[in-house]
């Protein structure tokens, strides 16, 4: 595998134009169909590469021996819902080029692809190949829990999911797939993987797929805090009750769609590659006085966070501009969701329930997070404000790269290409899959039933 660095990101219609020219190449074996539409009418696509029949089923370590004889099962793999996440659908569009010229993981098994589960969030983050930190936050957009599909049933009531979520259940009721894989990715740390439940023997190929591609293992990831760890950078959502939820977030983990796949005795991994790696969240050392630093850093993280709120105060006093501007609606609701999470975040760093032990890997994480939440809320402030001419944008440009240029100094960042962030999430959903259904893993080798490529539940296809 050659590894360039120019490869970037591809854009939802990009992705729809790849995925129609594959299913007009292997007709009958690949479709490309609409699954539903963004709220602003912009379609949501999958594409879907059909079991294959009869092949010599062997595993990626190349030992023979097929797979369970039975009804075809589903995997379904999302890719692109968060919009600040671009390379889930690079990496959704390599799997399928490869299941195509490789049989094994479709023996009995249907493979299907979202593209991009929220194409309105891509439309406004445009970020193909990001020069640095600061290129990749010129352009930042993350939209509010709420908005972002795999999390709005956490946060809101059935009557009012947006139509991306509904797609997205629609979907996961139509496949019953044995294996959801979420596609995500950090702006800057190292890869793990969060289960619903586990997968025993995943840890090994995760790692050795890590170390091989330089990418560090992220072994206090901040999001699965107090989670059970049964391998480095492999995290099992605790059982419903635990009161261990999520780390730092109003949202219930169990809540999202992640847990839809569960009606129907399916797994979801959702896999996090970096784009720029930092050593600093692999060190298993122990810090000296993780209460100490949480403290420390929890203050930085109001500091930084009232000089974003004063600079929105701004926003608001002025009123909007005389002249037509885009919607920057989204953008605010986004800063707004932002900083009304830190105080929480904040409060909880501070106070008594902080570890007395912990990792530099942890500290190091939770350090990162609390970078960039402030960071995020003022580079999407910094848009609306450049939008309006505002005479505050010079200041809070300053500000923004200030912080950019600090955030990849003390992690010392380096990039990782966009090809290596593919390659490392290919094969951990291919490990993944596996290690599941595979007996010879431990695996149940559940059959799911489902619907062939070809049929959507109203028995149309469609094309971009």
């Amino acid at each position: 595998m050659t590894l360039l660095r120019d490869t970037s990101y591809p854009t939802p219609g990009e992705l729809a134009l790849a995925g129609r020219a594959l299913a007009e190449e292997h007709p009958g074996q690949v479709l490309l169909r609409r699954a539903g539409s963004s709220r602003s009418g912009r379609p949501l696509w999958v594409l879907s590469v059909a079991p294959s029949e009869g092949p010599d089923a062997r595993s990626s370590d190349g030992t023979a021996g097929p797979l369970p004889p039975g009804p075809a099962r589903n995997v379904l793999v999302v890719a692109g819902a968060h919009a600040n996440e671009p390379v889930g659908g690079a990496t959704a569009l390599s799997l399928a080029r490869r299941l195509v010229h490789d049989p094994a993981p479709r023996a009995g098994c249907g493979w299907h692809f979202l593209l991009c589960a929220d194409p309105d969030g891509a439309a406004l983050h445009r970020t193909p190949l990001p020069d640095s930190l600061l290129d990749y936050h010129r352009n930042f957009f993350r939209p509010p829990g709420p908005e972002q599909p795999e999390w709005a049933p956490s946060l809101l009531p059935a009557d009012r999911l947006p139509p991306e979520t509904l797609a997205l259940t629609a979907l996961i009721d139509e496949l019953r797939p044995v294996l959801q894989v979420s596609l995500h990715a950090t702006d800057l740390g190292g890869s793990w993987v969060q289960l619903t439940r586990d997968i025993p023997g995943l840890a090994e190929p995760f790692a050795e797929s890590a170390a091989e591609l330089s990418i560090p293992v992220e072994t206090g990831a901040s999001d699965a805090a107090g989670w059970p760890s049964p391998g480095p950078g492999i995290y099992v959502i605790p059982d419903p009750g635990s009161g261990a939820a999520g780390a730092f977030h109003p949202e219930d983990t169990r809540l999202s769609t992640w847990y839809h796949a569960h009606r129907y005795a399916g797994t979801t991994a959702i896999v996090e590659v970096p784009m720029w790696a930092s050593d600093l969240v692999d060190d298993p050392a122990p810090h000296p006085d993780p209460r100490g630093a949480l403290r420390v850093l929890a203050g930085r993280l109001t500091e930084d966070a009232a000089l974003v709120a004063a600079v929105r105060a701004l926003t608001e006093a002025a009123g909007r501009p005389p002249y037509p501007e885009p919607d920057t609606a989204p953008l605010l609701r986004a800063v707004d969701w932002t900083l009304a999470l830190i105080p929480q975040i904040a409060a909880e760093w501070a106070g008594d329930g902080a570890p007395a032990e912990a990792t530099a890997a942890y500290i190091a994480g939770i350090d990162a997070f609390g970078r960039r939440l402030s960071l995020r809320a003022a580079a999407m402030l910094l848009r609306v404000l450049r939008t309006r001419r505002h005479p505050a944008a010079p200041g809070l440009d300053r500000l923004v790269t200030g912080w950019c240029e600090e955030f990849t100094a003390r992690f010392q960042a380096r990039w990782v290409p966009v090809v290596t962030q593919v390659e490392h999430q290919s094969r951990t959903v291919l490990a993944a899959y596996e290690r599941l259904v595979d007996p010879r893993y431990g695996g149940a080798g559940r059959p799911a039933a489902g619907v062939r490529p070809g049929q959507d539940s109203a028995g149309s296809t469609g094309s971009p």
